[in-house]
């Protein structure tokens, strides 16, 4: 297949292309590098600051356009898949679909889709929005703010929204929030592809015995440190640290490229990341792979999707119980003998489910439904 991949965000379409061109296929990926995480791109899509940077940006699209004609597949990266308005993003989506054969989404951030779903009351028990029926502290703060999450409320947003989901061949999801999202209004039209991990290129490293001292590693985007409940974990983390000196470490990196994350977090053995989520994302998958403990998100609709039913080593939190961050960190002080084989686990974990080449068959295995269903 010949695959175009428009936007990124944590190296995901990068890691999907590079294990399609292994398996045969010929991808190009067209983003801004994750911004500053700077992740490999064929096409570069990079917004400069200002006036100037926009008028720039601009011309820089309409020149990759002729490039990204051809494809049997693009996959956009949300229905804002540019750093442009929802009236020029509509444009360029609709040129892709004139010239393409398939425009498929990958339901991988936030869109006027997983909005509504933080918000009608049933979806989620809690979410980057709802703590149950209470505003999480993401919500009226000044990253809240000047982020615009609440842009997808706006009518223009939500008209191009409903444009991209009617004309899109189908989406695939990364992380079951997205998939029970997306479900109600695709139905048979999305599928649940999960997060791609080269395990080839992270060596796993077993722990050989009991550590004297925990070291937990935590990585901050200053942008997204509310949204993602960083703030809430890094302030547990530093409580437990003070309680046990002699027990734990505590390494804390901010903004670091993607490269530089990844090497930082190896000599750790707990990575502790997204208080809100129900499912581990890509810093606790990469920390799996590599032998680390992930303190992230494992609730048990996320686990049934997978149908994992005997390994389970993430360290689920819950952060509408009060206290319960620092009671899990505890814990594995507490238990830090298992460390060898909780590492052991979910390295094996990341191995089963989300290994680059299985996650990638997952994809064409619905590209190809596509073409089955739809020639």
């Amino acid at each position: 297949m010949k695959i175009l991949f428009v936007g990124d965000a944590s190296n995901m379409h990068n890691c999907l292309a590079s294990q399609l061109r292994k398996m045969g296929h010929d991808t190009v990926v067209a983003s801004n590098g994750s911004h500053w995480m700077n992740t490999r791109r064929d096409i570069d899509l990079t917004r400069r600051p200002g006036r100037w940077g926009a008028v720039r940006y601009v011309a820089h699209v309409l020149n990759a356009l002729p490039k990204m004609r051809g494809f049997d597949v693009v996959q956009i990266s949300n229905p804002i898949f540019l750093e442009l308005k929802p009236a020029k993003v509509r444009l360029v989506f609709d040129y892709l679909r004139r010239h393409n054969r398939k425009v498929v989404l990958s339901a991988l951030g936030t869109d006027v889709v997983y909005y509504n779903a933080c918000h009608d009351g049933h979806t989620y028990r809690y979410s980057d929005y709802m703590l149950g029926s209470v505003p999480s502290p993401y919500v009226g703060s000044p990253e809240y703010v000047a982020q615009e999450q609440d842009n997808w409320k706006l009518p223009d947003m939500r008209a191009h929204s409903e444009h991209v989901t009617a004309a899109i061949d189908g989406a695939i999801a990364c992380l079951w929030e997205y998939y029970v999202a997306y479900q109600p209004l695709l139905g048979s039209k999305v599928a649940y592809g999960g997060i791609p991990i080269d395990v080839d290129t992270l060596p796993f490293r077993p722990l050989p015995a009991e550590p004297k001292k925990v070291r937990f590693f935590i990585g901050v985007q200053r942008d997204r440190s509310l949204v993602k409940g960083t703030d809430r974990l890094l302030a547990a983390l530093r409580r437990v640290h003070d309680r046990y000196p002699d027990r734990c470490e505590l390494e804390v990196v901010e903004n670091v490229p993607y490269d530089e994350y990844v090497r930082r977090m190896r000599s750790s053995h707990v990575m502790v990341d997204q208080l809100y989520s129900y499912t581990p994302a890509t810093n606790a998958l990469l920390a799996m792979a590599q032998g680390l403990v992930a303190v992230s998100g494992a609730e048990p609709e996320y686990y049934d999707l997978i149908g994992e039913h005997d390994n389970r080593p993430i360290v689920n939190v819950d952060p509408t119980v009060e206290g319960d961050i620092d009671a899990q960190l505890v814990g594995i002080i507490e238990r830090k003998a298992e460390l060898p084989l909780w590492s052991r686990c979910s390295r094996e974990f990341v191995e089963k489910h989300n290994g680059a080449r299985l996650v990638a068959q997952r994809y064409l295995d619905f590209w190809n439904q596509l073409f089955t269903h739809h020639p």
